[in-house]
């Protein structure tokens, strides 16, 4: 399998980068949050109080990337819905045509001082914690390409549902970029699929197609494309039948100890990555990854 996906992947890289480039009403609320400098909001929330869940929509054309900005407006909508006890359940998807997520902006990270940096990965971490620690159930209906920090997000999820498109991937491909996963991407990741085809996976870079995916458990259910959030929604239902109590209790014992690991070591992690990202070596390669995605544009 890893060894299939290994000879596929290159091929799947390029047609991911080929994508890439540098209310309320009856029972429902509309929450949308925008930071200083955003034109419009990167992130669309409609809560169905009746219902208990949310429906998270990301939307920063074109690509979903997880710029600071777009991290920090998808914390504070976190935030907001998991102090609102009302809200049980919530569902991320993408309004971007064909990707779920690129995975973390790379311009966050190249000719960045050592503070920018370090403010950037805070706001990784932060939105990590926020959803692998959520008392929320949440749901990943990912209806396009999930690479890299894509991945992550949906791994920190309860349940994934990806479209049966085999033109889409999804995976943490960093060594591709050459770069390295932190150990809490790794543990997530680990903890989903196990370890040997974890570290396979995080070794070679490797991006599954869907149905790869669901076979070493990287996803749950495939569907047609056109199905992802209805089936999402059919799916929440059989959770939300769980008392909250049972299953939040259940949820924290299970990630306790991985959370605990980074937030135990959190200005170590963001100093040991700052670090390694503005390496000389590490800046030519994001250039180089860079240069490649303009000559695609191109």
């Amino acid at each position: 399998m890893a060894l299939r996906a290994a000879v596929r992947n290159k091929s799947a890289l390029s047609a991911l980068l080929s994508q890439l480039s540098p209310c309320s009403s009856h029972g429902r609320v509309c929450v949308t949050q925008r930071r200083n400098n955003s034109t419009s909001p990167k992130i669309k929330v409609d809560f169905d109080q009746s219902a208990g869940v949310a429906v998270m929509r990301l939307q920063s054309p074109p690509v979903n990337s997880l710029s600071l900005d777009f991290l920090t407006e998808l914390c504070i909508n976190l935030e907001k819905l998991e102090m609102d006890k009302s809200c049980r359940g919530l569902i991320i998807t993408s309004s971007q045509p064909k990707v779920f997520s690129a995975g973390l902006d790379i311009m966050e990270m190249y000719g960045k001082s050592p503070e920018s940096c370090g403010e950037f990965l805070r706001a990784v971490q932060e939105m990590w914690l926020k959803l692998y620690s959520s008392n929320m159930i949440t749901i990943a209906a990912i209806n396009g390409s999930s690479p890299a920090g894509g991945c992550l997000m949906s791994l920190t999820c309860d349940y994934r549902i990806m479209a049966d498109n085999p033109r889409y991937s999804i995976g943490l491909n960093e060594t591709q970029l050459g770069i390295v996963a932190p150990f809490w991407f790794k543990d997530t990741m680990v903890n989903t699929v196990g370890h040997r085809t974890t570290e396979m996976a995080l070794e070679l870079g490797l991006l599954y197609n869907p149905s790869e995916a669901l076979k070493i458990s990287l996803v749950d259910k495939l569907v047609p494309e056109d199905q992802v959030l209805t089936t999402a929604t059919q799916t929440m239902t059989k959770w939300l039948a769980i008392p909250d109590h049972a299953r939040q209790i259940t949820k924290s014992m299970m990630r306790k100890p991985t959370i605990d690991k980074l937030t135990s070591n959190r200005e170590a992690d963001i100093q040991n990555l700052v670090s390694f990202i503005t390496k000389d070596s590490i800046q030519k390669s994001l250039r180089v990854y860079l240069e490649m995605i303009k000559k695609r544009k191109g």
